[in-house]
C-alpha cells in the first residue's frame, strides 16, 4: 500500500508544529507511513543512514515510537533510541551528528491526541517538506519486529552540558526556584541544569499520569497553585514546561506567571540579539522597547519562525525567534568571550527561562522589576475547546468582508481601525486595544488573544470575547 494512501485515509494532519491526531488513529502503518516518506525524502534529497528517535512520557509514545523504528530498520537506517527526553535535546545531538531525527510527542494537546515531529540534520523540516510527506508514493514495507536498542544519555548530557558550560556554574547560586515537573520529558533534566548552575531547586506536583500543560491557556487553578507555592516555599522563580520541554512557563518570585512573548523578549534583549521574528500574536512591547534592529512578524508556527529568521540571517550576525508559547529559536551561534553557544533553531524552554534567572540574579533586581520595566503593553489568551474548525473558518471569513458586523457581534468597545489576516484575524480596535482570533492548527478549538494598556483590560478582553463565541455554537 502506497504511502499517501495511507495518510489521507489517516485522518492524521499537519499543525503548526508536526502531525498531529487522535492517538487511535496512529496506527501502526501510519507511524510507519510517516517515517518512510520522510526518511525516504531525507536520504534521496543528501542522504541517510542514520536516524535518532526520542519521546515524550505519554502512554502512547513508546508504541509510537516502536513503529517508527521498525520502519527506519525496514529500510536499514540504523536507529539511536534517546527515550524520555524534551524534544530540543533530542534536535540538538541529531544537528550535531548531522543525522535526522524523528520525536514522538503531542506537545500540549489532550490526552487523547498524539504527534510526530520531524528534524532534518540542520533542522526542523519545511511546509514544503511536510507537502512532500504527505504526497509520497513510496510503498509501506513489511515491518518486522524492532530490534532491541540500548538506549543512549548522550543527548540528555549535551543539553545539560550547553547550558552549564554558557551560563556558568555559580550563576544561580543562592537562589531558589520551584520546579512544577508534572510529566513533563524534561523533568528530571531541568533539575540537573538547575542544580549545576547554583540553585537550590524545590521539586513540586511530579505527576505519573500526563498532564498536558498549555503555556498559552494557564487556568485559574494553575494560578492560585503558582502563587501558593511561591509564598509557601519562598521562591525567587517558579518553572514549569508543556509536555516535551520546548514551551517554558515561568512565575515571578510573587507567582505570577509571564506571558510566553514577555520572556523570550527579554531572553533575546539579555543575548543582545539583533534581530527578531515572531508570529504576529507576540506582544507589540517588542518593537516598542526600541531593543532590537529588526523584527518580521510570521504567520504562527515555528515553520514561520524559521522561515523568517532564515531571511534576517542574511542582513544580521544574532538572530533569533521566539513564540507567544514561550519557545525560543536561535538561529545563530553566540559568542561571549571565550564561551560560544551552538545555533538551535527550534522551540526551547530552557534558554528563556535561565537566561531571565541570571539577569535577576547578575542585576540583583527582582522578575518582576524586570518585567514592570518594559513597555506597558499587556497580553492575555485563552481558547475554546470542541470549536468547530469549520464555525471557526466561517466566522472569521464573514468578519474579515464585514468589519461592523464583528464590532457588534462580539460587543467591542471601540470601533476596528485596521485588520491583519497574516494568520486568523487580528484586529486593531481605534482604543488600541488588539482582538486576535485564531483556530487551532492541532486540535478543534479557538484561539482568542487580546492585548491592552492594563493585564485586568486583556483578560477582560479574551473572557467577554469568548463568551460571546461560546453562544455561536448552536
Amino acid at each position: 500500500m502506497t504511502i499517501n494512501s495511507i495518510l489521507s485515509e489517516s485522518g492524521v494532519t499537519f499543525g503548526t508544529s508536526g502531525a498531529r491526531g487522535l492517538v487511535e488513529h496512529f496506527t501502526d502503518d501510519v507511524c510507519a507511513a510517516f517515517t518512510v516518506a520522510f526518511l525516504t525524502l531525507i536520504r534521496n534529497q543528501e542522504g541517510a543512514s542514520k536516524v535518532a528517535i526520542g519521546f515524550d512520557r505519554r502512554p502512547s509514545s513508546p508504541a509510537m515510537a516502536a513503529a517508527c523504528t521498525a520502519a527506519a530498520q525496514a529500510l536499514g537506517i540504523e536507529v539511536t533510541d534517546y527515550g524520555i527526553l524534551p524534544t530540543p535535546a533530542l534536535a540538538l545531538q541529531a544537528m550535531t551528528d548531522g543525522v535526522p531525527a524523528i520525536m514522538i510527542t503531542g506537545s500540549h494537546i489532550p490526552f487523547d491526541r498524539n504527534g510526530i515531529k520531524f528534524y532534518r540534520p540542520q533542522g526542523e523540516i519545511t511546509k514544503q517538506d511536510e507537502k512532500l510527506i504527505l504526497e509520497s508514493s513510496a510503498e509501506l514495507p513489511a515491518l518486522g519486529v524492532p530490534a532491541r536498542q540500548v538506549e543512549s544519555n548522550q543527548a540528555r548530557t549535551r543539553y545539560v552540558t550547553r547550558y552549564v558550560d554558557w551560563f556558568g556554574r555559580t550563576s544561580l547560586s543562592g537562589k531558589r526556584v520551584g520546579l512544577y515537573q508534572h510529566s513533563a520529558a524534561g523533568r528530571d533534566l531541568n533539575v540537573q541544569v538547575l542544580e549545576a548552575l547554583g540553585a537550590e531547586v524545590i521539586v513540586l506536583g511530579r505527576s505519573e499520569a500526563f498532564v498536558p500543560v498549555d503555556t498559552e491557556a494557564v487556568g485559574d487553578e494553575d494560578r492560585h497553585q503558582a502563587r501558593r507555592w511561591t509564598h509557601e516555599h519562598n521562591l525567587d522563580a517558579l518553572l514549569t514546561t508543556d509536555g516535551d520541554g520546548d514551551r517554558p512557563l515561568v512565575a515571578d518570585e510573587q507567582g505570577e506567571w509571564l506571558r510566553g512573548d514577555i520572556l523570550g523578549l527579554l531572553c533575546a534583549r539579555e543575548l543582545q540579539i539583533q534581530a527578531l521574528a515572531i508570529p504576529v500574536s507576540c506582544n507589540s512591547a517588542v518593537e516598542a522597547c526600541d531593543a532590537f534592529d529588526e523584527v518580521v512578524r510570521t504567520r504562527i508556527g515555528s515553520p514561520y519562525v524559521l522561515e523568517g529568521m532564515g531571511q534576517l540571517s542574511a542582513r544580521h550576525q544574532r538572530v533569533a525567534g521566539f513564540e507567544a508559547n514561550g519557545g525560543f529559536l536561535l538561529n545563530t551561534p553566540l559568542e561571549q568571550g571565550c564561551k560560544r553557544m551552538t545555533a538551535l533553531p527550534t522551540r526551547d524552554a530552557l534558554l528563556p527561562a535561565l537566561s531571565l534567572m541570571i539577569l535577576a540574579a547578575r542585576t540583583h533586581r527582582s522578575i518582576s522589576k524586570l518585567v514592570a520595566d518594559l513597555p506597558e503593553r499587556f497580553t492575555a489568551s485563552d481558547r475554546l475547546k470542541e470549536f468547530s474548525t469549520k464555525l471557526s473558518q466561517s466566522l472569521l471569513e464573514r468578519w474579515r468582508l464585514d468589519w461592523s458586523a464583528m464590532g457588534s457581534e462580539l460587543m467591542l468597545e471601540s470601533a476596528i481601525k485596521d485588520m491583519d489576516t497574516t494568520d486568523g484575524l487580528r484586529v486593531i480596535l481605534e482604543n488600541r486595544d488588539v482582538i486576535h482570533l485564531r483556530p487551532s492548527g492541532n486540535a478543534p478549538e479557538l484561539r482568542c488573544y487580546a492585548e491592552s494598556s492594563t493585564a485586568l483590560r486583556a483578560e477582560g478582553q479574551v473572557e467577554r470575547t469568548l463568551i460571546k463565541l461560546d453562544t455561536m455554537r448552536s
